[in-house]
């Protein structure tokens, strides 16, 4: 039921169901998608989990876009820092820490809300995918890796569009660790990994929660110039400074944290291999190619409603659209304020 009504009634809990409720925020990076949450959550009493692959990890920052605790206005926010640069947090370690976290949210009667934009991570939640351990080879992934020195990323990405051409179209030919693991994968189980992620999305028949997912859109153009001026602020808010303070810290080049994007980047211009003006092309041309790679993973995710910003320029009426789709799907009343 919506009203149009000065008074935000926070539900303090949810009608009996045999699942709790989840309700998920998703889209391309620098859509618009942090604000919007914000006042979401403040309507519906909800406590945000980070859906962000590269926010767990302490001290980056400015390179993941992480709302400054000052400016999270009261709201709690969970799986931010909560481990170290130098470690490895998989989709797997993010599944079993996400559980935790929506059943202790519900537990207290507030509505667990999940935004971000890493699609493996958050769809692996919201369909309880079962993950499995493929094994590994050392030496495989040593060869690998000097293959890619001796003939370029493009060669090496290559071979695995070759055996896996669904997972090779996911990944950039620049993210060599991951190319690698998939090559690995192939290499030691016999089977593509994309084949192998489909096996698991496809023994989750039924979500664990009652899921809202949302999704936010907007003209290409726009985003990529969005994008540009994301990456822009980054640099004049210190990411150099910051990749420097975590190189300085011994965290290693090749760790995941240090491959992300927007990291990368700047490391290739820190050790020489880039001068700053390539490095900063390469990063928005990289975060362009992510954002087209986000969207067409959040295409395919089952129960998805997306809402183009681009039909809705005004903050009052995509409020209130998305405050409609989230009254149609959860089962308690919302009133909502429309300024």
């Amino acid at each position: 039921m919506l009203n149009n009504s000065d008074e935000i009634v926070k539900p303090d809990s949810f009608e009996a169901d045999e699942r709790p409720p989840l309700l998920v925020l998703v889209g391309p990076t620098a859509v618009g998608k942090t604000a919007l949450s914000l006042k979401l959550a403040k309507a519906l009493n909800a406590e945000i989990i980070s859906g962000d692959s590269m926010q767990v990890y302490r001290g980056m920052d400015i390179g993941t876009a992480k709302l400054p605790i000052e400016e999270r206005e009261g709201i709690p926010h969970h799986l931010i820092d909560i481990c170290e640069p130098s470690e490895t947090f998989s989709a797997a370690d993010f599944q079993a820490k996400c559980a935790e976290t929506i059943r202790d949210i519900h537990s207290r009667g507030k509505l667990p809300f999940i935004v971000g934009g890493t699609g493996l991570y958050v769809e692996a939640v919201c369909y309880g995918y079962r993950f499995q351990e493929y094994g590994s080879d050392e030496a495989f992934r040593q060869r690998m890796s000097e293959y890619a020195k001796r003939f370029g990323a493009e060669a090496l990405h290559a071979k695995l569009a070759a055996v896996d051409p669904a997972s090779a179209e996911k990944l950039h030919p620049n993210d060599e660790r991951r190319v690698i693991r998939a090559l690995e994968v192939f290499e030691t189980t016999g089977q593509p990994l994309s084949e192998l992620q489909s096996q698991s999305r496809g023994d989750a028949k039924r979500s664990p929660y009652k899921l809202c997912l949302i999704g936010l859109t907007m003209e290409r153009e726009r985003l990529y110039d969005r994008i540009n001026e994301r990456v822009d602020q980054m640099l004049e808010q210190g990411l150099v400074e910051e990749v420097k303070t975590l190189m300085s810290q011994g965290v290693p080049v090749s760790s995941v944290a240090l491959q992300a994007l927007g990291y990368k980047e700047i490391v290739a211009y820190l050790t020489g291999e880039l001068d700053y003006e390539s490095a900063v092309t390469l990063l928005k041309r990289d975060t362009r190619h992510f954002a087209k790679r986000q969207l067409s993973w959040f295409r395919h995710m089952r129960e998805l409603q997306w809402v183009d910003l681009d039909t809705l320029p005004k903050n009052t009426e995509l409020f209130k659209e998305i405050c409609g789709i989230i009254a149609g799907k959860f089962p308690f009343d919302l009133e909502y304020t429309c300024s």
